[in-house]
């Protein structure tokens, strides 16, 4: 028998839909205040439609965007339980990238990656092994990029 869309659901039914252990859905409310669902006699949790949503969004986050548990908790606090809900449809209507436009979210690995594809590039065409100047430069990049890095983590 199918439980109705605004049923609640256990720890196991919610495990068995996102595809993850029980114990990584206990651990995600430890790190997400957010996530709150019902406790009954004996600790046994009772997830409501809204929390689903919300792992759902997480998972979706952490498993196929890349996003580390910090990540994600800055986009809740920033963006609110909603957004990160919502955030597939996001990316979806987006074209994969959900944080485009009026978000102010760098994408610190994809501006390194374009930083070094040119350098990475010019090296090879200078023969950047033989040469102290390119070899200089490069090490400039990677210290920018170390920068950037820092920047983004703070």
């Amino acid at each position: 028998m199918e439980k109705a869309p605004e049923a609640f659901r256990t720890i196991s039914e919610v495990a068995d839909e996102l595809s993850v252990p029980k114990h990584v859905l206990r651990f995600w409310e430890a790190k997400f205040a957010q996530l709150k669902p019902m406790k009954r006699g004996g600790g046994r949790r009772y997830y409501r439609p809204e929390d689903v949503s919300l792992l759902r969004g997480i998972r979706f986050l952490l498993y196929n965007d890349g996003y580390t548990i910090r990540g994600v908790q800055k986009l809740l606090r920033e963006h609110g339980p909603r957004y990160v809900m919502d955030y597939r449809r996001h990316a979806e209507e987006d074209g994969g990238n959900a944080l485009s436009g009026a978000h102010d979210i760098p994408d610190v690995a994809a501006e390194a990656a374009k930083s070094m594809g040119a350098h990475a590039r010019r090296a090879a065409d200078e023969h950047a092994l033989g040469n102290p100047d390119a070899l200089s430069a490069i090490l400039g990049e990677l210290e920018a990029c170390q920068r950037v890095l820092m920047q983004a983590k703070e």
